[in-house]
């Protein structure tokens, strides 16, 4: 038993979503957004929300670990573990949201596989921050001096699986990914790391399928947000209404550059400042044209600036102690362009998840005790290209970890 440690957290939210009374309709918004299912667009909502999350982890030995983690939210929802309250009394779901191993053979590498968390530098801007990563990932973290080190992260991560048959023609869909970076650690406690990535999605495209057959209708998205770009991937069958099939229109090749600073001349108060900048150099105009005959303007590019003042113990994982009276506050502004990044995955509160939105959100934290403090932030959003769609998100929480 003493190999094992347990963790867990609990969260309590109330959530306000505001419309703004001139966004587009859900019938405008969903003739753009295909298989997106946007329910409202001008109704304000209120709700309480919860998030209980019940961690383990387990020592193998002097370099195997392993953990396990239960968490609440939709099961076929990966970026989301929050619980509406107010289902008629009904029970909440529950699921596995990390099941891995990890080795560490030498004190600068580790290999893990099974599900776990985001093995690379990263922002919200592309990874929302409760998504979990199937599949097999290998960091290195060669030491170059007392100052610098370097940091590479290789890894393969399967999508959706589908089944081939004669009928049935889609392939696998994978994320092959690659991010190397040098992080410098200063005397004083400062540091500055900057990472580049390049995250290489392999058949997430839809495919048109022949008149009379259904080969490729498999390949569209098992799940999404909102923003990317579709088309009609069974159109040579003259689907009758509501029986379409909607693809992803562009390919997804990702070139992603995070940097940050973190200064500490007014230890213990940090002063850190992240960016991060990405674009889709898999979109090609006339490659789509040809596929799919429809034209898509060329919207590829996504950034974030975001500044941090106060302690960093909010951001630390199940381990690192927030201790009373510590505080954050936070300003950060993000613009995501329609084919920038994969909808699927990025920030699901930011604009109420998906691309297509600029905006900023504004954010704080405050410690009333050991492992227990209070959050607030606010999301004000709007689209870019698409039909009008204003949104903006308040949020308080009320946060206890163990």
């Amino acid at each position: 038993i003493d190999r094992v440690t347990f963790n867990g957290d609990i969260r309590l939210r109330y959530e306000h979503d505001g419309f703004d009374n001139g966004n587009a309709s859900i019938t405008a918004l969903n003739n753009v957004n295909r298989n997106a299912n946007i329910a409202n667009s001008t109704e304000d909502r209120d709700r309480f929300r919860l998030r209980a999350r019940l961690g383990a982890d387990v020592e193998a030995n002097s370099w195997l670990k392993g953990g396990l983690r239960l968490t609440t939210g939709l099961i076929t929802d990966p970026v989301s573990p929050n619980q509406t309250e107010g289902a008629s009394q009904g029970k909440y779901t529950l699921g596995l949201d990390r099941a891995y191993l990890a080795a560490s053979p030498l004190p600068w590498v580790s290999v893990q596989g099974g599900r776990f968390a985001n093995p690379f530098f990263h922002t919200d801007l592309m990874w929302d921050p409760d998504l979990a990563f199937d599949g097999v990932a290998a960091t290195f973290k060669p030491k170059i001096n007392d100052a610098f080190s370097s940091e590479t992260t290789v890894g393969a991560f399967p999508i959706d699986e589908i089944q081939a048959s004669e009928v049935n023609k889609a392939q696998d869909k994978w994320l092959y990914a690659l991010q190397t970076g040098i992080k410098w650690q200063g005397q004083n406690k400062s540091s500055a790391r900057i990472g580049l990535a390049y995250y290489d999605y392999e058949n997430v495209e839809g495919q048109p399928s022949p008149f009379g057959t259904t080969l490729y209708d498999a390949g569209i998205p098992a799940f999404r947000q909102k923003g990317n770009n579709t088309f009609v991937v069974n159109a040579a069958n003259t689907p009758a209404a509501g029986s379409e099939k909607y693809g992803l229109a562009s390919k997804f090749k990702l070139i992603d550059v995070t940097g940050q600073v973190d200064l500490m001349t007014f230890d213990p108060v940090h002063v850190t400042l992240t960016g991060d900048y990405v674009r889709n150099i898999g979109f090609d105009r006339a490659e789509i044209k040809k596929r799919t005959g429809a034209d898509f303007a060329e919207e590829t590019d996504g950034y974030q600036v975001r500044l941090d003042v106060g302690q960093n113990s909010f951001n630390g994982g199940s381990s690192v102690e927030v201790k009373p009276n510590d505080w954050q506050v936070s300003f950060a502004y993000k613009r995501l362009e329609a084919d920038s990044v994969l909808d699927a995955f990025t920030d699901s509160d930011f604009h109420l998840g998906g691309t297509d939105a600029e905006g900023w959100v504004i954010g704080g934290n405050y410690a009333i005790d050991k492992n227990a403090w209070v959050n607030a932030r606010y999301y004000s959003a709007d689209s870019i290209t698409g039909p009008n769609l204003s949104i903006d998100v308040l949020m308080l929480d009320f946060i206890a970890k163990f």
